[in-house]
């Protein structure tokens, strides 16, 4: 649960001291009597009121344990909040130890994750239009260029500002910089067509080979918390991998623009086995090599050596007579 909660606080921005793993627990195992605890709460609190326009709000002083449990307790039962253990019982006697203290700043992260998603469709929807992709790619290379956001909102404008850009930024670098481009023709409007089409295929297809080493992963990763050990270090074991995790996406970066952007080293193809490309490679794994296997001899095996026998019985007859017993 800590590790959650971490991914929650650095995902909606949160910078306090309550940011480090160990921080958290200790403070969660204080509960309301922590500042720091209490402060956490408030910076969820207040945010979730901004964007949800709630009626209930921590107002309280941190010194105020009872008036602070009184002001949980209305705005749990607001957003209707499904931890029995938050919102049933005696509320003076709630969040008394660390799971629930937990609990509650593992719900309000949850909450404002997604007040956050409703309120930015909402004001996407409110625009007519959503983002398209073209457009998307135009801020980012105002970003690259460092061109202003302003000048991003026309892209019929913008081209030749980019063009003009991207000239002055050449001008600077030594001539072999960059190198010559792979397609140097221009490309017709039914050639654009054919290669649009064979985008979609291969995008579709190594999303899903993607997809399949990734969940190949999840499941190899599943397996090695099965033991009794492992299940005692679920939280390291989650530490280590989510981060790794999250950042291998299903779909293929690679698009048309990467075409138009490749160079004539690209066309130079090093051997996976040359020896730059194992210095890389190698790994400890590889010195291990499996013994050799006793041949068990399989069962068509013994018939061929059956048969074998047929045609120089005075040979062989000694030697298989074991066989012939087993078949």
């Amino acid at each position: 649960m800590e590790c959650d909660i971490l991914d929650i606080l650095e995902q909606l921005g949160y910078n306090g001291p309550l940011l480090n793993e160990e921080a958290l627990v200790k403070a969660s195992e204080d509960g309301l009597p922590s500042s720091e605890y209490v402060n956490l709460c408030l910076w969820l609190t207040s945010r979730l009121k901004r964007l949800c326009g709630l009626e209930e709000n921590l107002s309280a002083d941190p010194g105020d344990i009872d008036g602070l449990q009184f002001e949980i307790s209305g705005l749990l039962k607001e957003l209707s909040c499904p931890y029995p253990t938050l919102v049933s019982g005696d509320v003076q006697g709630r969040l008394k130890n660390k799971d629930d203290c937990l609990k509650l700043i593992l719900f309000l992260g949850s909450e404002l994750q997604a007040a956050q998603v409703m309120k930015t469709k909402s004001v996407q929807e409110s625009n007519g239009v959503e983002q398209s992709a073209a457009s998307a790619e135009l801020k980012l290379i105002c970003r690259a260029l460092s061109l202003s956001e302003s000048e991003c909102l026309d892209p019929a404008q913008l081209l030749s500002t980019i063009e003009t850009k991207i000239n002055n930024v050449l001008g600077k670098v030594p001539k072999e910089h960059i190198g010559k481009p792979v397609l140097k023709s221009s490309i017709s409007d039914k050639q654009w067509a054919e290669l649009e089409k064979m985008d979609t295929l291969l995008s579709a297809d190594y999303e899903c080979r993607r997809r399949m080493l990734i969940k190949r992963l999840d499941v190899t990763v599943q397996s090695f918390s099965w033991s009794e050990r492992a299940k005692n270090q679920t939280d390291s074991m989650a530490k280590a991998y989510q981060p790794i995790r999250h950042s291998l996406k299903m779909k293929s970066p690679i698009s048309l623009a990467h075409l138009l952007a490749a160079r004539e080293d690209i066309c130079n193809v090093v051997k996976t086995s040359s020896g730059s490309s194992r210095e890389k490679t190698t790994c400890a794994i590889n010195k291990i090599l499996m013994g050799r296997v006793p041949d068990r001899e399989s069962h068509e095996q013994r018939t061929l050596n059956l048969a074998a026998a047929e045609h120089r019985p005075g040979e062989a007859s000694a030697r298989l007579a074991p066989e012939a017993r087993r078949c």
